[in-house]
């Protein structure tokens, strides 16, 4: 019965198609099991279905502003916040867990008012690399430990984001890393596919298209090799129109497309047989984790945070040699704008099909560790002990 059951609240800025938003909409799916479970968005976009039961709220009609600064974001936090703990007095709210800047800081703002009220607060971006300006950059430095020092706890989806957050933040409340969750899909990329050995290596990307997640780095790679590369981009975003004059300018229109968004990434990944994450930071890459999936032997930056857990398991510190790659566990890694060392990964795996299908079997098989049902297990007992 509902009625017996802890409430839950899940506050996030919107459920678009992001990265925090499909953590929090697989998460859904087990939580309307074990909890009553309130969901409030700060916007109303929705991208991701939301499981019947789960009670919706929206706190603002006006359109979603993506460009706030610190600064701005604080405004906002500050005007929503009576509304938010408006919804959680009404319904009782046992837990009220929060994504993202904004909505954490709302949270912080609304435990203040709210002393018995349980808050926990969750990370997803490298903080030091997610402010807008020096200036956001040093308010946050003040603001962050004011108040997101006031939740009972904290998770990130990256041991990096916390090492960030309590060096150069000074967060002390408890933090944990819990890892994004994933569905395991049925569709596997075929062994035929990853060693097929046609003088052809089929490359694919997945992402908004910005300067963040640096797809200009793949284009250039691609564009100084010689022929036998082609590459597909998914997504859509602010350099559509600069990926697309820079691919013509290049002359790489028969070998590099842009494929826009598509609602079912996996029916087209598994026509690849190589993944690239070109970022320059990450919080945790779900592509990259997604891509590992199916079995596609994957190239990524070591950008913090996130690629180097994944494809080698651990949070060490490697090297790599500028304009080399370094084989990891589960995938091989390149330096952060290194468009020399991706070429020479492309290269690898171009030349050498059987480590292809090696690397392949074995991202599927890390993959498995991040199952939904493993990091909810992890998620239910973070939030309830």
């Amino acid at each position: 019965m509902a009625g017996d059951r802890k409430k839950i609240s899940i506050l996030v800025t919107s459920l678009t198609s992001g990265g925090a938003e499909k953590v929090i909409s697989l998460l859904l799916k087990k939580l309307v099991v074990d909890f009553d479970v309130h969901l409030i968005l700060i916007y109303d976009l929705i991208h991701f279905e939301i499981p019947g039961e789960v009670h919706t709220f929206v706190l603002s009609r006006k359109p979603l502003n993506t460009n706030f600064s610190f600064l701005g974001k604080f405004t906002e936090a500050v005007k929503g916040t009576s509304r938010y703990l408006g919804i959680l007095k009404r319904n009782k709210i046992d837990i009220a867990v929060s994504f993202l800047a904004l909505p954490n800081l709302m949270n912080s703002l609304a435990r203040m008012k709210h002393s018995k009220l349980r808050t926990i607060i969750s990370e997803r971006g490298f903080p030091t690399d997610n402010t807008t300006s020096k200036i956001s950059y040093y308010i946050s430095k003040v603001f962050y430990p004011l108040l997101y020092n006031r939740n009972d706890k904290l998770f990130s989806n990256s041991v990096y984001i916390n090492q960030d957050l309590a060096i150069n933040f000074k967060i002390r409340i408890p933090m944990e890393v819990i890892y994004n969750p994933i569905e395991i899909p049925k569709l596997k990329v075929s062994p035929d596919q990853l060693t097929g050995d046609d003088g052809l290596l089929k490359i694919v990307t997945v992402g908004t298209l910005s300067e963040r997640k640096n797809q200009k780095m793949i284009i250039d790679a691609v564009a100084a090799l010689n022929k036998g590369y082609e590459l597909d981009i998914y997504g859509n975003g602010p350099l559509n129109e600069e990926l697309s004059k820079r691919i013509l300018k290049k002359g790489l229109s028969n070998i590099v497309h842009l494929r826009g968004t598509v609602s079912d990434i996996y029916k087209y990944l598994v026509q690849y047989n190589c993944f690239v994450l070109s970022s320059k930071t990450e919080g945790f890459p779900n592509a990259l984790l997604e891509a590992m999936a199916i079995g596609l032997p994957c190239i990524s930056t070591n950008c913090l945070s996130g690629p180097l857990e994944l494809l080698n398991g651990s949070q060490d510190t490697i090297f790599i040699e500028d304009g080399s790659f370094f084989k990891g566990k589960y995938g091989l890694l390149i330096n952060n704008r290194d468009q020399k060392g991706l070429a020479s990964a492309l290269v690898y795996f171009k030349e050498n099909p059987p480590e292809r299908r090696k690397y392949g079997e074995l991202a599927m098989k890390k993959a498995l560790e991040y199952d939904l049902s493993t990091v909810y297990r992890q998620f239910k007992t973070f939030i309830t002990s």
